[in-house]
């Protein structure tokens, strides 16, 4: 398969797997050392564990979720700038009764794999639903610690 069709076809797998909610067949699309950037913490989510677990829980926390658009290219990604193929899917929904309007931004490795992940949300309300979801289903799931207080 040719490199163009790989990429298209990693891409709509991904696009697939996440409309489905198919936890299973997202982590077959991740390389092991997959970084995923959030827009609610500074630092990365790390490793294919970490990140598959943080799909089950935003899998669970969007409602409606839903791809209403795509684009695809090239993009420097990691820490060298390497240009690798990457992609933008654009998407709609719903956390908490805050609409989210937000953007998946995927970098491939050279076997098609997503090795960098960056989500952008807006707005900044639904931003702060968004990571409050999250962070309880991370604790629910054992994946981070209860915050102090709470």
């Amino acid at each position: 398969m040719e490199t163009s069709e790989r990429f298209r076809a990693a891409v709509e797998n991904f696009r697939t797997a996440v409309e489905e909610g198919d936890l299973k067949a997202l982590e077959g699309l991740f390389t092991e050392d997959i970084r995923l950037h959030s827009p609610v913490k500074f630092t990365p989510f790390e490793g294919k564990p970490m990140v598959s677990g943080l799909f089950g829980v935003l899998l669970r926390t969007f409602e409606g979720f839903r791809y209403v658009g795509s684009f695809e290219g090239q993009a420097e990604a990691g820490p060298d700038g390497e240009e690798v193929p990457s992609a933008v899917l654009v998407f709609r929904a719903t956390v908490n009764g805050k609409e989210i309007h937000g953007i998946d931004m995927l970098q491939f490795d050279e076997a098609g794999l997503i090795k960098e992940f960056t989500v952008m949300v807006r707005p900044q309300s639904a931003v702060h639903a968004l990571g409050e979801a999250v962070l309880a289903g991370l604790v629910a799931d054992g994946l981070a610690p209860r915050p102090e207080g709470g």
